[in-house]
This record gives structure tokens, sequence and C-alpha cells, in this order.
């Protein structure tokens, strides 16, 4: 290849590249880093003081209920990526296996059916189905199961059961997928070699999809972390999370700086969980 044709090819590579790279630049990075410049302000009244100094942060240690809603956030996330990926294997393991290869397509488009949903929607539906007067009360308490509506609105369980309404379809997506890829010689080995079902799906199946699992298991984690319109439809103001505290200093008190800071916060708390995945992601991406 001449070095004039490597050089067109260099120079079409990156028009492609470019446009990509621009947005990024404009949209993420450049405020991005304003953010972390801003954090690092602080509020004196009415005015925005740029004395960069660690203040937000200190104030952050400082206020127990601050580290109490990052404590919460991650919690909810961390029940919700469990049930997730709980629920989502089996019915992934289903549809890999015993669906036909022919509707296989059609049961993954009924699984991420709630996608099409809007989030907003979702969030109020559940506010139905869990309210003193919804669905699930209504069925308890006409079964003879209980004589006072339970408390399930508003509460960490109503949280909960959204955020896992719609991340068990994700996981389910990204666990179907690593299942797919796996060769069902590997099983056929493992039977070969004496290995019972349940062995074959520990020793065998289940470390060999560890990559899927963990995919959905992150990108649940994160987005759940992040996610401020469930818990504040579902959860109400009783179990403050991270989120809703940020939104709380943006809306109330316009504290921009230690609204930036709790921001960097919560990304440097998805960073570590990152982290903690990397080994898992990247056997994925390979």
């Amino acid at each position: 290849m001449s070095g004039g044709a490597w050089t067109r090819e260099r120079i079409l590579a990156l028009g492609f590249v470019l446009p990509a790279l621009a947005w990024t630049l404009v949209f993420f990075v450049a405020p991005f880093g304003f953010m972390v410049a801003m954090s690092l302000w602080r509020r004196a009244g009415a005015e925005l003081v740029r004395d960069w100094s660690l203040v937000n942060y200190l104030g952050f240690l400082a206020r127990p209920h601050f580290v109490e809603g990052l404590l919460n956030s991650i919690e909810i996330a961390a029940i919700v990526t469990a049930a997730s990926v709980a629920l989502a294997y089996p019915l992934a393991w289903f549809i890999a296996a015993r669906v036909p290869a022919g509707w296989q397509r059609i049961a993954l488009a009924l699984a991420i059916v709630p996608f099409w949903t809007s989030y907003v929607v979702r969030s109020y539906a559940w506010t139905l189905v869990l309210s003193n007067k919804g669905v699930v009360n209504e069925w308890l308490t006409s079964a003879g199961l209980i004589s006072e509506p339970l408390q399930l609105s508003s509460t960490r369980f109503a949280t909960v059961t959204g955020f896992v309404h719609f991340f068990v379809m994700l996981s389910t997506l990204t666990i179907f997928a690593n299942l797919k890829q796996l060769s069902p010689n590997y099983a056929r080995a493992a039977a070969d070699l004496g290995a019972g079902g349940f062995q074959t799906f520990r020793l065998v199946v289940l470390p060999l999809t560890l990559p899927g699992i963990m995919v959905g298991g992150f990108l649940s984690f994160a987005l759940c972390l992040g996610d401020y319109i469930t818990p504040q439809i579902l959860g109400g103001n009783n179990e403050l999370v991270l989120p809703q505290i940020i939104m709380l200093q943006l809306g109330r008190r316009a504290d921009f700086p230690m609204a930036s800071a709790l921001s960097i916060i919560l990304m440097l708390t998805v960073t570590l969980a990152y982290l903690a995945c990397a080994r898992w992601l990247k056997l994925e991406r390979a």
C-alpha cells in the first residue's frame, strides 16, 4: 500500500471520527470539566466564590444526611442489581435453551416490552398497583390474607420493585447474548466426564456466562445509582437517595457548587463499581 493511499485512508477515517469526537468534547468533556471546576468553588449568599477549595467535599462528609443518601443509593442499587440478575438469568436461559430458534426473537421482543413504555408512565403505574387501594392490596384483602391495606407505596420496596421491573429486562438481554455464544459442546463434555446437570451449570455454564451477568449487573447498578425519577415517584421523600439530594441543592438552594461536588462523588462511586467489574467486562469485550 502506497504512502498516499495510506494518507487518504487516514483522512477518511478521521472524517468519520471527528463528528463523534467533537460531539463528545462539546457535550460531555467540556461540561464535565466545568462541573469539576465548579465543585471546587463555593456559594456565598447569592454569589459564587471561586476560591478553589475542597469545602464542598468536606461539607459532604460533615453532613450525615448527605452520606446517608449515598449509602441509600448504593444499598438500593445493590439490591436491584442482585434481584434483576437473579430473575433475568432463568428467563434468559429459558429463551436460549427451551424456546425454538424461530421464536426467540419474538420472546425477546415480548421480554423488552417495558422498554417501549415511558419511564415516567411505568413509575406512576406502579404507584397505582402498590397504593392502599391498588391491585396488590385489593387482591390480598379479597383473599382474606390481610385485614388492613399494607403500606407498599412510598417505601424502599416500591422503589426497588419499579427498578427491577425495568432492569431485569436489560440483564436478560446481556445474559441471553452470552448464553447464545456458549457452545453446547461444553455441556456435552461435562456430561461425558460424569458431571450432573447442577454440576455442569455450576462449574461450566455459570463461569462461562459470568461476563454477561457482570455486564448486565454493572449497567443495572450504574443506571439505578444515578436515577432520580423512580425514587422520587415511588419512594416519595421518606428515604432520600443522592440524586434527590442533588436536585434539592439545585432547585431549593441553587447551590451549584455543592450539587457539582455531589455529582462528582456519585460518578466516583460508579467508577469504583466499574473497576470492581473491570475483569469480567474486559472478558465480555474480548
